[in-house]
């Protein structure tokens, strides 16, 4: 991941030398870790004195709350998105799958972190988080409900059918790299297939 990206990872957040630090966030908890990264390695990564980091954060921790945030609200669209592609059940599904697997495969560093560093928030920040995620699962598990109820899904459980879908999609974040084998496209739609075979659809 490159510095000079952080206006199109970010585009809403101002000015941009706090996009620049929720980079070098994001990087700097991706190769160390939340807890042994301090705002001396952020600042660094950013470009900054030390100081810099608290013009625009309180805290290490309400940064790592800005990227992840940020990351589940992007995901969050995303999944609401895929969802209102189409009025078949099977394709919609393929399509949230697709996407949610080519995000995670893209921005796998930032994923990362916005996954897999949930339990470093403090608690009143991990209750936004976890609010969102459950606004993807909530999306994913209804179009279950909806293809159990049109008998093109065969799953005994639709919460459970969910939460295994979504996973196969974070999980890309935990391995994916910029040396892998296969395009992010290529990975959401072989996922894609994946996926509605897991839940017993009927593909061509």
């Amino acid at each position: 991941m490159s510095m000079s990206m952080p206006a199109e990872l970010w585009p809403d957040v101002q000015p941009d030398a706090a996009r620049r630090l929720m980079l070098a966030g994001v990087e700097s908890f991706a190769r160390r870790g939340y807890h042994a990264t301090t705002t001396r390695d952020i600042a660094s990564a950013a470009g900054m004195s030390p100081a810099a980091l608290y013009v625009h954060f309180p805290s290490k921790a309400a940064l790592l709350f800005a990227i992840s945030r940020s990351g589940h609200e992007r995901v969050l669209a995303l999944v609401e998105r895929a969802a209102a592609s189409s009025d078949d059940t099977v394709d919609a599904m393929r399509d949230i799958v697709e996407q949610f697997v080519m995000w995670h495969a893209r921005r796998h560093t930032v994923a990362r972190v916005v996954q897999y560093e949930l339990g470093a928030l403090p608690e009143d920040e991990y209750r936004v988080v976890a609010d969102l995620r459950r606004g993807i699962e909530r999306i994913v598990r209804d179009l279950v409900e909806r293809g159990l109820e049109e008998g093109v899904f065969t799953v005994s459980d639709a919460h459970t059918a969910a939460r295994a879908v979504l996973s196969l999609g974070v999980d890309v974040a935990r391995w994916y790299s910029d040396r892998a084998r296969q395009t992010p496209e290529a990975l959401g739609r072989e996922y894609g297939e994946l996926a509605l075979r897991m839940l017993g659809a009927k593909t061509s």
